[in-house]
C-alpha cells in the first residue's frame, strides 16, 4: 500500500473544499444546541474533548472520516511506531531513518511495536533507576558527602523545551529537597542567572546534546565548566551527559554518568526519553517519571483508532487541517488555563513548527497546498487582558485551543463571591470558549462581536504526571498525523541549518584568532557587522 499520497489530488480534499464554501456558521441562536454540545465530544486517556464550537457539521465530520481514510493516516501511525522508515524524502538525501519516540513509552507490554528500540529504552531506564538509587542512599555525593539538591540542564531546542514544559507543569510532585534548572540560551546572562541562585557544591550539571557538538550547549558547558572549577569544585564529579551512544560526550573521564539517546528519536519529540528523565527523574521521583510514560502510552493507543471520533489526536488533527487548508486560517493559539503550563506553548511551537514547516512534499517536490500554521499561545486568564481583543474581534480569524483542569494541582483555594478561584478560571475558559464561536452582534459596531472564530476544549480531572504524559503525546500525534496528511517529512529539520552557517560565517570574523578564510570585504555579513557597529575593518 503507497502510504505517501498527495494532499491535493485526494478526493475528500475536493469534497472539503466544495464544503468549505458553506461551513457551519456557530452565530445562529439554535447553532449551539445541547444535544450538538453533548455529541461533539470524545474521551481518551483521561481527557474530554469538546468540539461543537468548531465549525463542522455531519457531512464535514464524515468527509474528514474519509481524508484519513484516503490518507492511510492511521496506518500511517501504525507504521511510524512500528519503527517503519518515516524520516524521509524520496530520491534526495534525508536522514532516512525511523521516527520511534512511542518506543520509550510502549515499556508496559510484553509485546511493543519496535522491540529493539523499547529494549534500548527500558535498557537506559534500568541505568537510570540505579543512578537515582545511588544518589538516595548516599553512594553518589559531593566531595563533602553531601546530597545533590539541584539538576541544571544544559541543551537547547528539543533538548531544552520540552522537559522545560514538563518540570514546570508539574513542581508540585517534586521530592523534597530536589529542584531543577535549565540553560538553554547562549546569552551568557541565562547561565549567570541561574548559577547565581544555587548552591554548586551540591548540583548536578546535566549537559543535553544527542551529537556531542552543538555550540550553543558546548559554549554553557564550558561556562558552567568554569564556574565549578572557580568554586573549587571538580567538574567530573558534578556533570552528566545524555548523549549519542560514541558522541564526544560519551566520555567517563569527563562525566560521572552518561545516558543515550537515539538518533531515531528527534530533538522536539525526545522528552519522554532520557532528554527528559534524567532530570524529571531526578526532580519528580522515578515513579513519577513512569506515570508519565504511562500517560504518553496511553494516548499512543488512542492513536490507533480507526473512526476519528474515537481517535483524540486524530480528531485534532483533522479538525486542525479543516481550519488551516479549507477555511484558510493561518495560525493557532494554544490557550492552558493552568499556570503550570506556562511554558507548553512554547514546546509545542517548537513541535508543530519545526516539525510541519515544510514546503517540500516526502516526494521531493514543491507542495501546492498550505502546511503547518502559525502556533502561539500564553496561560489564561493573563491572555484575556492582554491578546483576546484581537481574537474576539481582530481582522485576523485565529483558531484556539483551550487545555484546562477540574481540579487545582495544589488545592489550596478560596471561596470569594461565592465561588473559588478554580471556578472562576474554568468559568473563564468555557466563556471565551463561547463568545468566540457565538459572538454578539450590537447595534454600536465598536461593541459587535462577529463570532464563527473556531476553537475547542480539552479538559482533564488534574494536571498529573499521568496526564502531563497524555498531554504531550496527544499533540506530538496531531502534529504527527498532519504532516502525514500533507505528505511532508515532520521528523527534519533543515530549516535550521542556513541560519547555522551564516552564523559560523560571522563568528569567523569576531574571533580573537582567524581559524578560516576571511570573508571578501564586500560580504553582506561584513556590512551588517559594521552597521550594527560590531566590527571595524
Amino acid at each position: 500500500m503507497d502510504l505517501f499520497k498527495d494532499f491535493g489530488k485526494m478526493k475528500a480534499v475536493q469534497k472539503l473544499e466544495q464544503l468549505a464554501q458553506t461551513p457551519y456558521s456557530l452565530t445562529d441562536p439554535t447553532s449551539l444546541p445541547p444535544e450538538r454540545i453533548a455529541s461533539y465530544r470524545t474521551s481518551a486517556c483521561g481527557f474530554d474533548f469538546l468540539y461543537s464550537t468548531q465549525r463542522v457539521d455531519k457531512k464535514v465530520m464524515q468527509t474528514l472520516q474519509e481524508l484519513a481514510d484516503e490518507a492511510c493516516l492511521v496506518e500511517q501511525f501504525k507504521a511510524m511506531k512500528s519503527g517503519a522508515i518515516m524520516n524521509k524524502i524520496i530520491g534526495h538525501e534525508s536522514e532516512d531513518r525511523p521516527a520511534l519516540h512511542t518506543a520509550c513509552r510502549d515499556i508496559f507490554t510484553q509485546t511493543p511495536c519496535a522491540s529493539q528500540a523499547t529494549a534500548e529504552a527500558k535498557t537506559q531506564l534500568a541505568r537510570l533507576q540505579k543512578f537515582l538509587t545511588d544518589l538516595d542512599k548516599g553512594i553518589i555525593t559531593n566531595h563533602q558527602g553531601q546530597s545533590f539538591t539541584t539538576m541544571v540542564q544544559v541543551g537547547i531546542g528539543g533538548s531544552d523545551l520540552g522537559p522545560r514544559a514538563l518540570y514546570q507543569a508539574l513542581k508540585p510532585y517534586c521530592q523534597h529537597g530536589r529542584q531543577a534548572c535549565f540553560i538553554a540560551n547562549v546569552d551568557p546572562d541565562d547561565a549567570a542567572d541561574v548559577l547565581s541562585g544555587i548552591d554548586l557544591s551540591r548540583t548536578l550539571v546535566n549537559v543535553v546534546s544527542k551529537s556531542g557538538t552543538t555550540l550553543e550547549t558546548l559554549t554553557n558547558e564550558q561556562l558552567v565548566r568554569s564556574a565549578l572549577t572557580a568554586a573549587g569544585l571538580n567538574p567530573a564529579r558534578h556533570m552528566i551527559a545524555v548523549t549519542g551512544q560514541g558522541s564526544p560526550m560519551d566520555d567517563p573521564d569527563q562525566y560521572l554518568a552518561a545516558f543515550h539517546m537515539y538518533d531515531y528519536i528527534g530533538g522536539r519529540y525526545s522528552a519522554t526519553s532520557m532528554v527528559g528523565g534524567v532530570t524529571l527523574a531526578f526532580a519528580l521521583g522515578y515513579e513519577n517519571f513512569l506515570e508519565l510514560l504511562r500517560g504518553g502510552n496511553a494516548a499512543d493507543l488512542a492513536g490507533e483508532q480507526e473512526d476519528i471520533t474515537q481517535n483524540l489526536p486524530l480528531l485534532m488533527a483533522l479538525l486542525g487541517i479543516w481550519n488551516r487548508n479549507f477555511l484558510g486560517y493561518n495560525t493557532l493559539a494554544i490557550l492552558p488555563y493552568s499556570q503550570a503550563l506556562l511554558r507548553f506553548p512554547a514546546h509545542l511551537q517548537q513541535c508543530d513548527m519545526e516539525s510541519n514547516g515544510k514546503q517540500v512534499s516526502r516526494s521531493g517536490k514543491p507542495v501546492s497546498w498550505k502546511t503547518g500554521p502559525i502556533v502561539w499561545g500564553e496561560p489564561g486568564t493573563n491572555g484575556q487582558h492582554a491578546f483576546y481583543q484581537l481574537l474576539h474581534q481582530g481582522t485576523e480569524i485565529v483558531p484556539a485551543e483551550f487545555i484546562g483542569f477540574r481540579s487545582s494541582q495544589y488545592q489550596q483555594d478560596i471561596v470569594v463571591n461565592n465561588s473559588t478561584s478554580q471556578q472562576k478560571l474554568l468559568a473563564n475558559m468555557l466563556a471565551q470558549s463561547l463568545a468566540l464561536a457565538a459572538g454578539r452582534p450590537a447595534a454600536n459596531p465598536n461593541k459587535s462581536f462577529s463570532g464563527n472564530r473556531p476553537n475547542s476544549l480539552l479538559i482533564a480531572d488534574q494536571l498529573t504526571p499521568y496526564s502531563m504524559g497524555a498531554l504531550l503525546a496527544l499533540y506530538e500525534h496531531k502534529i504527527t498525523m498532519q504532516g502525514f496528511c500533507w505528505n511532508i517529512n515532520s521528523f527534519d529539520q533543515e530549516g535550521v541549518q542556513l541560519g547555522k552557517m551564516l552564523a559560523n560565517r560571522i563568528l569567523s570574523e569576531l574571533a580573537e584568532k582567524k581559524e578560516n578564510t576571511q570573508l571578501p570585504a564586500d560580504a553582506p555579513e561584513l556590512a551588517l557587522l559594521k552597521a550594527a557597529n560590531l566590527k571595524n575593518r
